[in-house]
């Protein structure tokens, strides 16, 4: 009997995940509607554009900084005893814009913007503020949810390229802690190894990072429920959820890019 109870639990606990994913499915139908629908937010959307980039830009820049650094420490003493040290900045640069940047970038991100956009929206909903924008003629799903989510997707490329120059810096100064190099050729070296399926497809992702992070803080805070334990709730399932996320859409990402070329 046991063990029969666990599958039936296990059997509500998938229906419910389905219908939670086909109701997530249907919030981001409409959020990408009213993006497109008059009249257009935007002075809201510059206001929270400006917001979730300035919110974790110190945060992204040191994390960048230290990445950057210790990457080229650690990588440093294999590159000399294979004689490839010359290669060390294309690498460091390779690795930082292809994959380390954008996932490190975008979870930061979903940590500090995600988390907040769960927290304010959910707040406003157990306060009956949202209740109260729909009975005033305001549309909250346009006002509210359309721009956040655009403005996560159009903020999360852009720090991630700021993350990318951080990281340069930060391994130029791991390349001088252990030898002598002018940065016009470590910029040389490093850029040298780019190419396009390098910075193309890393940029894209970012894309789709950004809207994922900013759809699920706002649909797990505009259905938030229980006071002020269900706005804590929503805020921690926000960064978890688009934490997972990411990684999913950072594994379609790669498998694409690697048939593309």
């Amino acid at each position: 009997m046991a063990d029969r109870g666990k599958q039936w639990q296990l059997g509500d606990n998938m229906e419910q995940f389905f219908w939670e994913l086909a109701d997530a499915i249907r919030f981001s139908g409409k959020a990408i509607r009213e993006m497109f629908r008059k009249p257009f937010e935007w002075i809201e959307l510059g206001r929270q554009c400006y917001f979730v980039g300035s919110k974790s830009l110190g945060l992204i820049g040191i994390t960048a900084f230290i990445m950057g650094l210790v990457l080229t420490m650690q990588t440093r003493p294999v590159m000399l005893e294979l004689g490839a040290d010359a290669w060390l900045p294309g690498v460091i640069m390779v690795a930082v814009l292809r994959e380390i940047g954008p996932v490190i970038t975008a979870l930061i991100f979903a940590g500090k913007v995600g988390s907040g956009i769960g927290a304010e929206l959910g707040s406003m909903r157990v306060t009956d503020q949202i209740d109260a924008m729909e009975v005033s003629g305001i549309n909250p799903m346009k006002y509210l949810v359309s721009t956040r989510v655009l403005a996560t997707t159009l903020m999360v490329p852009v720090l991630v390229l700021y993350a990318d120059g951080i990281a340069m810096l930060g391994s130029f100064m791991g390349m001088n802690i252990g030898g002598n190099i002018s940065f016009d050729l470590y910029l040389y070296q490093a850029l040298d190894q780019i190419w396009f399926f390098d910075f193309i497809p890393a940029t894209i992702k970012t894309f789709f990072f950004g809207f994922a992070i900013g759809i699920v803080g706002c649909y797990k805070g505009y259905y938030a429920r229980g006071g002020t334990q269900g706005v804590g709730v929503a805020a921690n399932t926000a960064v978890v959820i688009s934490s997972v996320v990411i990684f999913i859409l950072d594994l379609i990402a790669v498998q694409i890019t690697e048939l593309l070329i």
